[in-house]
């Protein structure tokens, strides 16, 4: 690597092309060597870009959306009036974004949860122009991950690459549809790993980069200079409205786990632990004699739940999830989060007195107790429980609540990431404990809903509008 850098100071603007391409030649490995020079020598990543655009995909969507709130349209006398229907018309929108084929032989193709939100319609075009309407298996809002399926012959699949071997510096390239122009490369590098708070929906550990990532990239792929999906492109920081270098990616180790789960189940079931935690503080860091700041510490520990079962304590400090290393609390959340209910995993854990491992079993999420299920009437699909007053459920909340029994097929509810077992405890931010004070808050929001959901052990905000 010194004899490269020499070479790169020593050369002209052309040398200097040329010693970059045996720069990322010898990064990458021997097939890399081979994608970034082509016949005359020059540096290309034509050969890549070839292998891997088939596979990424156009998605657009068809939704409905009321039409623009007058406040003359409220009062009865006027719609009496100029003979306008009671209810509020809606108008068809269009949207669009991109998508990744994964699976050639089934039809799989990973998109963003945002981009197929409320479609009545989803049509997946190739890049030779072939267009099919598509199937929602499934979409997880919590990892902003959607599966659509199609059927159609001859496709080309992406090979899922493992993102967790990313370092901050590696090559990539963002491919996608920006602004419906048509598909687009960019290329650049990675910017940070693990890179969380910057949605509510609340299962992060974004790759970033500065491949230029634009409106209507979102699904599209992120790949390294081997061709393989490291991550599927979902957001960007645009101060502006446009690209300034600061794009994110879900990391292709939690598309596939989200995958798999909604190809199996049709959703992503998570469970419960039963912690709390925080990131660690340089205190806990000298008092345990950690290496560093990575870790979670566990701030609480719930009576009964499978971590005190187990053996955790509060003041415990995770430091790996079978055998992987664990950044921070916003990491062991989102691995938490993707791990099965059912499934033991194995904690290493820091404690005064040395480290330990402990092994505990997700447990599924609390059950309410018994009672009336009532369908919500302004979320269609809805059907939830009321927390019964005194029961450790609601002990837990510190108030009551909602427990959603049931969602209907295809239904709005469905569609908005609503799922079985989820705790409605909030609206706005305001706390709601019965099925009335919640109907009576979504009816008092013209912009819009941030629903505050308990989802084992974790919290999510659902925004509906």
């Amino acid at each position: 690597m010194n004899r490269v850098m020499k070479m790169l100071r020593k050369t002209t603007d052309a040398g200097w092309l040329a010693s970059l391409a045996l720069l990322l030649a010898l990064a990458g490995g021997p097939a890399a060597a081979q994608a970034v020079t082509d016949a005359r020598g020059l540096p290309t990543l034509a050969p890549i870009v070839n292998q891997v655009t088939p596979a990424v995909v156009n998605v657009s969507v068809v939704t409905r959306a009321p039409m623009e709130d007058n406040p003359l349209f409220r009062d009865p006398f006027f719609r009496r009036f100029f003979n306008l229907p009671d209810r509020p018309q809606q108008r068809k929108e269009q949207a669009a974004g991109s998508g990744v084929i994964v699976d050639a032989a089934r039809g799989y193709v990973l998109t963003n949860h945002h981009v197929i939100k409320d479609a009545e319609q989803i049509i997946v075009t190739l890049k030779d122009r072939r267009s099919f309407p598509a199937k929602l298996v499934g979409a997880d809002p919590g990892t902003d991950i959607a599966v659509l399926q199609i059927a159609a012959q001859n496709l080309s699949a992406l090979r899922i690459g493992d993102s967790d071997a990313l370092q901050i510096g590696d090559w990539v390239m963002a491919i996608g549809n920006p602004f419906g122009i048509g598909q687009t490369v960019t290329s650049g590098i990675v910017s940070a790993l693990g890179r969380s708070g910057l949605t509510v929906e609340g299962y992060e550990d974004f790759i970033q980069t500065d491949a230029s990532i634009n409106p209507g990239n979102s699904g599209g792929a992120l790949v390294n200079l081997r061709g393989e999906l490291v991550g599927i492109n979902t957001a960007i920081v645009a101060p502006a409205g446009g690209n300034v270098g600061i794009g994110f990616a879900v990391p292709s180790v939690m598309a596939r786990a989200v995958m798999e789960q909604i190809v199996r189940h049709g959703e992503v079931r998570r469970g419960r632990l039963g912690i709390e935690m925080v990131d660690v503080t340089p205190e806990v860091q000298r008092r345990l004699r950690l290496p560093g700041l990575d870790g979670a510490l566990i701030s609480d520990v719930e009576d009964g739940s499978p971590a005190e079962r187990a053996g955790l304590r509060e003041g415990d400090v995770v430091t790996a999830l079978n055998g992987r290393a664990v950044r921070g609390w916003t990491d062991l959340r989102a691995r938490l989060g993707l791990t099965p209910v059912g499934e033991e995993i194995e904690l290493t854990v820091a404690r005064e007195g040395g480290p330990q491992r402990i092994r505990v079993r997700i447990a599924p999420p609390q059950a309410a107790s018994a009672g009336e299920v009532q369908a919500a009437r302004s979320i269609p699909g809805l059907r939830v429980v009321e927390i019964e007053r005194g029961s450790p459920l609601h002990q837990r909340l510190r108030g009551g609540g909602l427990v959603v029994a049931a969602i209907d097929p295809g239904s709005r509810a469905l569609q908005a990431g609503f799922r079985p077992g989820d705790i409605i405890y909030a609206v706005n931010r305001r706390r709601v404990q019965t099925l009335s004070e919640f109907e009576a808050l979504l009816k008092g929001s013209d912009r819009g809903y941030a629903i505050g959901l308990l989802r084992g052990d974790f919290n999510l905000t659902l925004i509906l509008r």
